[in-house]
Order: structure tokens, then sequence, then C-alpha cells
């Protein structure tokens, strides 16, 4: 192993933080302070001490954030990392529920629901109860069963009391169907391991160092699973001027909490900025002094003043679009830049449609933060539809998704008979199909009974060719050769072949992402759970990560959290937008935030 050398890499404060590993540390990591590279050299020293890779788990909050702590680290040690564990919350909650979920009654093989599933499954547990989807949003449902799931909302506290039944049919449903949604990743661990001392048991000793970087971050019930899990060598990595994510569910005052839970912890502080200029951090440090429930920290730099911050007083919308594109083609011209280089923040997405126009009369290329991500295209849907169930035939949601796409003559009249059977039998209308496939004195069709054959044998033969096997991305051409997916683009965008080709080709990007991923040589398991584990952990964030080289960067300013950009515009700087209207009406506790969020 490489030996570390502290003194030309890290300042006093850094080379501190790297070097206390034993007993509760609270690091307040100001923005810029060069926290990445203190949590990696902090893993490294420790490897170097001699602590097993097995004995330390690293939590933080995208995977493109563990993916680049682990490299970092793998460089600066030179070593494989196979038996170190650096992962969201949420994979490691996946990794603690694929051994153990067996102690909550459910099998190893569960799906993992994402929200698009999750709503379906909602809708449908809104008809089991008799009552009407035309007018309920479904989307506010799933975020109150999500807020209920993790102790945000409590039955009785309001007008959305109604919707408990269904919140009982739905929990009862992820079962049957041994599922699981986004927050179960975090809820059932915590229940498995207060249910389960000896499972908890065994994680404690095993993991005898653990860290969370972004700690302002975490919400209570990520805090409540840290909690469990660490004994003393507890390091915590956050900043609570950073947090901007209250409204799904951080809590700032866990940093408040970590002092009161381990008590004499040490406290160190890092506050030299390496990003930006003094200019940049007098600003940003004369807008958070205002705030008043706060950590005190005084970031500087020693970057030099740099150039004056700007203002411009715009009209409109439209004037103000037209100097931030007119702006980009001078600074471009003059300071040899890249579109990549510059960064448009703005407040919410609904803002962007005149810088949009702007940027297209100035033919600037440029890409929206959100739209659609490639893993919720339909046909990439489709495709995943179809690996979720070979892996869990049980997933109601995603069978009833494919088991007519592409056509195969399971009409609605034959799947109402097959769910209604399911229901009647309360099993999964995988065992109805089963049955039905074989029962002689029904009123199923003969048709349907030869079509509902045919999907089985589908489903059975490409179990048997991926389960535990590798050459997956060869298989999934095969099952979308099989089920002649092309033909069906083609027919559904009526005979559009360039419509087709073009939704066509985008799974052929899926296979080969696949075929990469395969061919990582630190992928030691390349088979179909590991698989849709990391598509369904990819969904909730990083989408698009790699797009957009060589484009203008716009996006929220919380999408814009953790980036970097030579130059910087901020749209919309006024009362209503920055801070936002609704935080005006809603008290101190939101203009605080939103001061964070400007800061």
């Amino acid at each position: 192993m490489t030996k570390l050398n502290f003194e030309k890499e890290l300042n006093e404060q850094q080379i501190r933080a790297v070097t206390t590993i034993e007993g509760p540390v609270l690091i307040i990591a100001g923005a810029g302070s060069g926290k990445t590279r203190v949590i990696t050299y902090r893993i490294a020293y420790m490897l170097e001490q001699g602590i097993p890779q097995s004995a330390i788990l690293a939590l933080t909050f995208t995977n493109k954030a563990a993916r680049e702590m682990e490299e970092r680290v793998r460089e600066l040690t030179g070593k494989k990392l196979q038996n170190l564990t650096v992962s969201t919350f949420h994979a490691f909650g996946v990794q603690i529920l694929r051994s153990h979920i067996d102690r909550l009654g459910y099998r190893h093989n569960f799906s993992i629901y994402d929200e698009t599933d999750r709503t379906q499954l909602i809708k449908d547990c809104i008809r089991e109860c008799g009552l009407s989807t035309e007018t309920v949003d479904l989307y506010k449902i799933g975020q109150l069963f999500s807020n209920v799931k993790i102790g945000r909302y409590h039955w009785g506290d309001g007008a959305n009391d109604e919707y408990e039944r269904v919140y009982k049919e739905y929990q009862s449903s992820l079962k049957v169907y041994n599922a699981v949604d986004f927050d179960d990743l975090l809820v059932l661990p915590i229940q498995l391991f207060e249910e389960h001392p000896d499972v908890l048991a065994s994680y404690r000793h095993r993991y005898r160092y653990i860290m969370v970087d972004e700690f302002q971050d975490t919400s209570l019930t990520q805090y409540h699973m840290m909690h469990l899990l660490a004994d003393r060598n507890v390091c915590v990595v956050g900043d609570d001027d950073q947090s901007i994510y209250s409204w799904r569910g951080a809590n700032y005052e866990n940093i408040l909490n970590f002092e009161r839970d381990f008590p004499g912890l040490v406290e160190i502080k890092l506050e030299q900025n390496y990003r930006s200029t003094s200019t940049i951090l007098e600003a940003a440090n004369g807008v958070i002094s205002h705030n008043t429930n706060r950590k005190d920290k005084k970031l500087w730099s020693g970057n030099g003043g740099g150039k004056p911050i700007e203002i411009f007083y715009p009209e409109n919308e439209s004037d103000e679009a037209d100097f931030i594109a007119q702006s980009i083609r001078s600074i471009m011209m003059k300071e040899k830049l890249k579109y990549d280089d510059f960064g448009v923040l703005i407040r919410t997405n609904s803002m962007t449609r005149h810088i949009e126009e702007a940027f297209l009369a100035e033919n600037i290329p440029y890409r929206v933060s959100g739209g659609t991500s490639f893993f919720q295209r339909k046909e990439i849907k489709d495709i995943i539809s179809y690996l979720r169930v070979i892996a869990n035939p049980d997933d109601d949601v995603n069978l009833l998704r494919i088991i007519n796409t592409p056509r195969r003559g399971i009409g609605k009249s034959s799947i109402e008979h097959i769910t209604t059977h399911a229901k009647q039998h309360q099993t999964s209308v995988w065992d109805a199909m089963n049955q039905l496939r074989y029962a002689k004195d029904t009123l199923f069709p003969e048709k349907g009974r030869v079509d509902v054959e045919s999907f089985i044998t589908l489903i059975e033969y490409f179990r048997g060719e991926m389960l535990g096997k590798r050459g997956l991305a060869k298989k999934v051409r095969a099952l979308v050769d099989n089920i002649d997916y092309w033909s069906y683009l083609v027919t559904e965008y009526n005979k559009n072949e360039k419509a087709a080709r073009w939704k066509f080709l985008n799974i052929e990007h899926l296979i080969q992402s696949i075929e990469t991923w395969e061919n990582d040589p630190d992928n030691f398991d390349p088979t179909l759970f590991p698989y849709l584990n990391r598509i369904s952990l990819i969904t909730r964030d990083d989408d698009n990560e790699e797009a957009g080289k060589g484009k203008v960067n716009l996006m929220t300013i919380h999408a814009s959290k953790g980036l970097e950009f030579p130059v910087v515009f901020i749209a919309g700087a006024e009362d209503g937008l920055i801070p936002h209207a609704r935080s005006l009406e809603e008290g101190d506790g939101n203009i605080e935030e939103e001061r964070r969020l400007f800061y």
C-alpha cells in the first residue's frame, strides 16, 4: 500500500479530521472545503492503520458519490476493495434485506418498486377499496404513504385519514406480491434490527467504523438506522448551512441529535474554501450570517478577490433570458470557455421556458436537469419489467404491465378473469395463471389457456437461462428478439419506422449498458439480481449524469448542489422566487432554508 503523504495534500484541520478515528467525530465541512478528499483520506488512513476493509462502512446519498469515493480510495491505496462497503443508505438497506428479509415474512427474491410501480399499486388498492381513482392525485397519495411509513405523518392527524384503509391494502398487497418500495429499504432494516437483536448484533460486530457523508441531508429514518448500527467509532461529515432538502425529509437538526446521542464527541471545522474567491465567500457569509439556528463558522479562501459579482436588472423574464444567452456567447469568445463551463441556476423548473427560447434563438446547446430519465422511458420500463418478472414472478405490478406487451392474445377479459381468480384465492397473478392453466372445469376459454401457457413457458425458459447465470446482456437481447419487440414498436407507432427505430435504439443502449456493467472488472457478480438492485437504485438519482458534454447546464439550485462551474448565472433573484413565495407565507424556518439555498 502507498504511504499516505498528508503534509503535501491536506491542511492542518483536514489532517486532524483524517487521523481522528477513535470515538464519535463531527466534521463540519463548509462548502468547497475538500470534504470528499478528507473522507477518502480518512478511509485510506484507517486501512493503513491495519483496520480491515470489512470493518468499515461509509454511507452517502447518491450512487455517483459512492462510486467516486470508492474510486479515490482505490487510487490512494492501490488496493482492491472488494471487502470495503461504500454505499448509499438505500443500497445498504437492499444488502441487509437480501440476506435477512425472510425474518420479516418475505422471500429473498423480492422486487423493489419504483415510483411508477408504486403509483399503479396505489391505483389498484383504491379500486379494491371501492373508491374512485378519477379525482385523486395519485402522486400526493404516494407522498402521504411515504410520510406515514417514515413517521412524518400519523393517522388521526388530519384530513387524509380517509386513505388509511387504502394504505393498509397497499401494505398488504406489497407483501402478497413479495415487493418492497423505496421507503421499505430503510424502514424494514430498522424493523429487522429492532425485532431481531441477533441480526443487529452481527452488523454492529462487523462494522466497527462507520462514516456518514452529507449528514445534514439525513432524514430521521436514516439517522435511526445509523444510530442503531453505530457503537462509538462513528464519524459524520456535514454542514448545517447546506441543508436544503427538508421537503424530502432531511433534518439538519440531526447534527444536534448527534451531539446529544454521542457525548464526548470531537468536533472539527473545515473552513478553508478551495473553490471560490474571497469576494464570493464574503457575499455568501453575509447571507448565511442572518440565520440563527446554525453552527458558527466563517469560510475563507486563499484564491484572492477575483472578479466582482455582477447584478443585472432586467425588465422582464424575456429580457433576463436574452441577457444570459448573449452574455454566455460574449464570455465564451473572450475567455475561450466551453458551453459546459456555464451553469444557469433557477429556483424552480417552471422558470426554464424563456431561457430555453433564448438559448434556441442564439443556437446555444443546453440541457435541463430533470426531464424523462432513460430508465423511465416506456420501452425501457417494458424490458426491465420482463427482467423483474423473471426474477420474481409473484410481482403483480410488473407482470400485469407485460402480460400482453407485446400483444400475445391475453386480452382484457382474460386478464380480468385471471386477476379475479387471484383475488378470490388470495394469491399472486402468476399463481392464478398456473392454476387456470391446468383447471378443466373453468369458464376460462381454451384460446386464453393456450396464450397463458405460452407466456408462462416464455418466463420459465428465461428464468432457467438468467437466474444466477452470466451473460446477461446476450440473454436480454435474446429475450427482446423472442418477444419480437421491434414489430410491436412498428405497430404501436403506426408503421412510423423512424419513431420505432429511435425507441429500439434505446433498448440497444440498455443492452450495451448491461454489457459494460458485466465487463467491469470490479463487478464480482454480474447476474440478474445485482443488476435489478442497481437499476432500482439508479432510477432514484444520477439520471443522465453522463449527459451534457459541451452543453450549458440549466438546472434548479437544488440540482446544482455539489457541482461547480467557472461561470454561474442565478436567474430570478427576486422576492417570490428567491426566497420562494411559499416560504414567505410559511414562516422563519422556511425562510432560513431559502437562505441556505441562496447561500
